[in-house]
């Protein structure tokens, strides 16, 4: 539900979700310099946004993406699958082609990087509420070229584990999976992203937004 000021003006209900208080609140700052923009919520973990944006009549929701609860992604799912009609922009650092992806899969209307100049996030967010898709351009033209995740989910499991260094058999106990499954899990994943071992192909996989 869009409000209106004294003044007459539509103004668009904002949540703001990032896990760093500093920058919600550089965020909240500058969009409420815009006079049709009003920041109702700001949160810091992702499993109480879908909650908030039902709560407040949120319009649009801004979400990072790695946040503790749910990260950005798995909340914007939670967001476009509640029914509430709240929009979903992902402003993120994570600026990578995978991640793209994932957001819009997930039924997120844009997805831009905080570096973005204020007044163009301003218009993204005006863009999105107006029914619009907002993508970062670069960010699309890499992720055409990079193409999409080539894993399945048991080998992002597998090496999600790796990426703190995990043996194969504490991957195994980790994700209650033999050892030789995780070997072959392992292999494949190493196929896949052209590596080298494991935690090559755990970095390239992070690197790439395909965990």
């Amino acid at each position: 539900m869009t409000a209106r000021d004294g003044a007459g003006v539509r103004r668009i209900r904002l949540l703001l979700a990032d896990d760093q208080a500093l920058v919600r609140g550089a965020l909240a700052a500058l969009l409420a310099m815009e006079p049709d923009l009003e920041v109702v919520a700001e949160v810091g973990d992702g499993s109480s946004v879908a909650a908030t944006v039902a709560e407040r009549q949120v319009d649009v929701a801004l979400l990072d993406i790695d946040m503790p609860g749910l990260d950005g992604i798995e909340a914007a799912r939670a967001v476009t699958s509640g029914g509430t009609g709240c929009r979903v922009l992902i402003v993120t650092t994570f600026g990578r082609p995978g991640y793209l992806r994932r957001a819009m899969e997930a039924g997120s209307s844009g997805f831009v990087v905080k570096d973005t100049p204020a007044e163009q996030l301003a218009e993204a967010v005006r863009r999105v509420h107006a029914g619009h898709r907002v993508v970062d351009p670069s960010l699309a033209e890499e992720t055409l070229v990079s193409g999409s995740n080539p894993l399945t989910d048991r080998e992002r499991d597998v090496l999600r584990a790796a990426l703190d260094g995990s043996s194969v058999r504490q991957i195994a106990s980790e994700l209650f999976l033999s050892p030789g499954t995780v070997r072959n899990h392992l292999s494949s994943a190493i196929g896949k992203t052209h590596t080298a071992n494991r935690t090559e192909a755990a970095l390239t996989a992070r690197d790439n937004g395909w965990l």
